[in-house]
C-alpha cells in the first residue's frame, strides 16, 4: 500500500530561510504571514491531506465516475472530503476579505495545493480550477457580476471552471466557433460544445460557474474575435438564491489513462444565459489570466506527485531486499541487502529527492514574486517581479510536470516488477501524472512560448531577472571556498545557457525554424540552471545554519543533495547546448 507524509519542515525552510518572508511584512496581506501563523497552517493542511484526502486516492481512481443522464457522481468518500476542505476554509485561503477570502499571499497557498496534488491530484482539481476561475473573475468582471458570484465561489460551494477547447479548437483557440448572441436585457445566449471541461459537472458544489470563450456576431476571425462569458449551471436570482437550471448539459464524460476520479465533460450550451466578462472580444487577456494562475498550479500538480513518488520509492528501497551491496554486505544479519545500498537505486532517488526540494524552492518563488507583482507598493518592485513571472512560468509548469512524470517512472523502477502493479500504487502516478504535460498548454508550446515571446521582450527584460541575481550570488561567494563545488558549476552551465540564449536569439531572426527546434531543449536547459541556482542557495543558506548549531540532520542532507545536483543532472546542459546548436536542417528537411 502507498504512503504520504506532508513535507512540513521543508516546507518551513523554503518559506522562513530560503524565501524569508519576515521581510516582506510591510507588503499587504503578509502582515499575518508569519510563522506563527503558517506552522499551524502548514499542520492543518498536511492533516487534512493525509487522512481524509490520501486514503481515497486509489479507492477513487479504482471506483472511477458514474454519469448518467447528464449527471455525475464522483467517486464515495469524495463529496464529504470535499465538505471537510470547505469547512476548513481552504477556498478562501488567498483571496478578498471583500467577499469573504482571508487575503493571504498565494506563495502560502502553494504548500496547499502541493499536499492535495500528492494525496489526490484528482480531488484537487475542482479547487483548483475554482481558484483560476475567481481570479480571473476578480480582475476582469464587473462589479456587479464579482457581487452577485464571488462570495460563493470564495466559500467553495460553487466552483469554477474554464472552457475553451472545442473538437476542432485544441491549442489553437482562434478556431473556437462557440457563439454568443445578445438579448434584450443585457445577456447572451450561448450556443455551441465544449470538450475537455475538468469538472464541468460534478456533485460536489451547489452550482457550476462555467467562464466560456465563445465569438459576438461579427466578430474578427481568430483570437482577436472570442470574448469571455459566464454562465451558471443553475441560475442566480437577485437575492443570491438559486431560481431554474440554465441551459447547459454535460453529455458525456471521457474514459482517461489517469485522474479517473475527475470529470473530464463534454459539454453543450443550447442558448445558455451569459454575461460579458470583461470587454467585447477581449476574452484571451481575461482567460490569460486564468490560464497563466493555473500554469503554475498545474506545474505543481507534477510537483506534487513527485513528492509522493519520492517517498514511496524511498520507503520500498529502504525495505526490499534484493542481492548484495559490490562492495560486501552492509546487513549479514540479513538474507540480503535492501535495495538501498545499490548505486543505480540510490542514483535513482537522489534524483527524486533534488528534484522535489528544489522544485519545491522554485515553485514558490514563483508564487511569492506573483505576490509581490501584484501587491507591493513599490512600481518597480512590482515590474520586475511580474518579469519573473512572466518568464518562469512556462518553465514551472513544464520542468515540473516533465519531472513529474519521470520521477513517477522512477518510482516504479525502483519498485521493480512490484511497481508494475496496482496494489503497490506507484503506477497510478504514472498514470495520473501525464496529464499535466498536455493540459493548461502542452509543453511544447510552452516552449515556444518561452522562446518566442518570453526571450524577446524589452531586448532582453525579462532574462534580466533570472541572469543579474545569479550573476550577483556568485560574485558574492566567488571567493567563499566552502562554497566553491556550488558556485563554479552554476557559472559554467550558466555560460552555457547564456551561449544558448545569444544562438536562439540570432538564428531565430534568419530562420525561425532554428528557434522552435530548440524550443525544448533550451527550455530544459534553463530549467536545469534555474535548478542549479535554486541548489546554491540552499546550500549556502544550509552552511551557515550548521556553523550556527542547526539541525545537523536536515541542513547535512541539503547540502550533500546540492552537491548530488551539481555533479549528476546540471551536466545534461552540455548535451541540450550541443542539440540546439545543430539547428533545425535535420528536424525540417527530413523525408516523413
Amino acid at each position: 500500500m502507498p504512503q504520504y507524509k506532508a513535507p512540513v519542515r521543508d516546507f518551513q525552510f523554503v518559506l522562513n530561510e530560503y524565501l524569508n518572508l519576515a521581510q516582506y511584512k510591510d507588503v499587504p496581506g503578509f502582515a499575518d504571514a508569519g510563522e506563527e501563523l503558517m506552522t499551524p497552517v502548514l499542520e492543518a493542511a498536511a492533516q487534512m491531506c493525509e487522512e481524509v484526502l490520501f486514503p481515497l486516492n486509489q479507492k477513487g481512481d479504482k471506483q472511477g465516475l458514474k454519469y448518467d443522464n447528464g449527471k455525475v457522481i464522483l467517486p464515495d468518500g469524495f463529496k464529504e472530503a470535499y465538505q471537510t476542505y470547505v469547512e476548513g476554509g481552504w477556498p478562501s485561503f488567498t483571496c478578498d476579505p471583500q467577499y469573504g477570502g482571508q487575503g493571504l499571499p498565494e506563495v502560502l497557498n502553494m504548500p496547499l495545493m502541493e499536499m492535495v496534488c500528492s494525496a489526490n491530484l484528482a480531488f484537487g482539481l475542482t479547487p483548483g480550477l475554482s481558484h483560476g476561475a475567481y481570479n480571473a473573475i476578480m480582475l476582469h468582471a464587473s462589479d456587479a457580476l464579482k457581487k452577485k458570484y464571488l462570495p460563493k465561489m470564495v466559500s467553495g460551494h460553487w466552483s469554477g471552471v474554464m472552457c475553451l477547447t472545442e473538437p476542432q479548437a485544441g491549442t489553437d483557440l482562434g478556431l473556437v466557433r462557440t457563439k454568443a448572441e445578445p438579448n434584450a436585457d443585457g445577456s447572451y445566449a450561448i450556443t455551441g460544445n465544449k470538450i475537455f471541461i475538468s469538472s464541468g459537472e460534478q456533485n460536489l458544489t451547489e452550482n457550476i460557474i462555467h467562464l466560456i470563450l465563445a465569438r459576438l456576431p461579427g466578430a474578427p476571425a481568430g483570437i482577436k474575435g472570442i470574448s469571455l462569458f459566464l454562465a451558471p449551471k443553475i441560475m442566480v436570482n437577485d437575492d443570491g438564491s438559486l431560481g431554474a437550471p440554465n441551459k447547459l448539459r454535460c453529455d458525456g464524460i471521457e474514459h482517461k489513462m489517469g485522474i479517473h476520479a475527475s470529470p473530464t465533460c463534454q459539454m453543450s450550451y443550447d442558448g445558455a444565459t451569459a454575461w460579458l466578462v470583461g470587454e467585447p472580444h477581449k476574452g484571451m487577456r481575461a482567460m490569460f489570466t486564468m490560464m497563466n494562475a493555473a500554469r503554475l498550479y498545474v506545474g505543481v500538480q507534477g510537483l506534487g506527485i513527485a513528492e509522493v513518488a519520492y517517498q514511496n520509492g524511498l520507503a520500498y528501497a529502504k525495505e526490499r531486499l534484493q542481492m548484495r551491496a559490490i562492495t560486501g554486505a552492509k546487513f549479514p544479519d540479513k538474507p540480503a541487502d535492501p535495495l538501498i545500498v545499490h548505486a543505480d537505486i540510490r542514483r535513482m532517488i537522489l534524483t527524486m529527492r533534488a528534484f522535489s526540494e528544489g522544485c519545491r524552492a522554485l515553485a514558490l518563488e514563483t508564487a511569492l514574486k506573483n505576490d509581490l507583482a501584484h501587491r507591493h507598493p513599490d512600481g518597480a518592485v512590482r515590474q520586475e517581479a511580474d518579469d519573473f513571472v512572466q518568464l518562469i512560468t512556462p518553465v514551472v509548469k513544464s520542468y515540473l510536470t516533465d519531472g513529474g512524470f519521470e520521477m513517477a517512472n522512477l518510482a516504479v523502477q525502483i519498485h521493480g516488477g512490484y511497481g508494475y502493479i496496482a496494489e503497490y500504487g506507484v503506477e497510478q502516478y504514472v498514470r495520473d501524472a501525464r496529464i499535466t504535460m498536455i493540459y493548461e498548454g502542452t509543453n511544447g508550446v510552452q516552449a515556444l512560448d518561452l522562446v518566442g515571446r518570453k526571450l524577446p521582450v524589452g531586448t532582453g527584460r525579462y532574462l534580466r531577472t533570472f541572469f543579474h541575481p545569479m550573476d550577483a550570488f556568485i560574485t558574492k561567494h566567488r571567493d567563499n571556498p566552502a562554497m566553491a563545488e556550488f558556485t563554479k558549476p552554476l557559472y559554467v552551465h550558466m555560460g552555457y545557457l547564456q551561449k544558448a540564449t545569444i544562438w536562439i536569439a540570432m538564428q531565430g531572426v534568419g530562420n525561425p525554424d532554428d528557434a522552435a527546434g530548440g524550443a525544448v531543449e533550451y527550455q530544459r536547459m534553463f530549467s536545469l540552471v534555474a535548478l542549479a541556482y535554486v541548489w546554491a542557495r540552499q546550500a549556502q543558506i544550509a552552511q551557515e545554519k550548521l556553523a550556527a548549531g542547526g539541525d545537523k540532520e536536515f541542513y547535512e542532507a541539503k547540502i550533500a543533495t546540492a552537491r548530488f545536483y551539481m555533479q549528476k543532472i546540471l551536466p545534461g546542459t552540455i548535451s541540450l547546448l550541443s542539440s540546439i546548436t545543430a539547428g533545425s536542417k535535420s528536424t525540417m528537411q527530413a523525408p516523413i
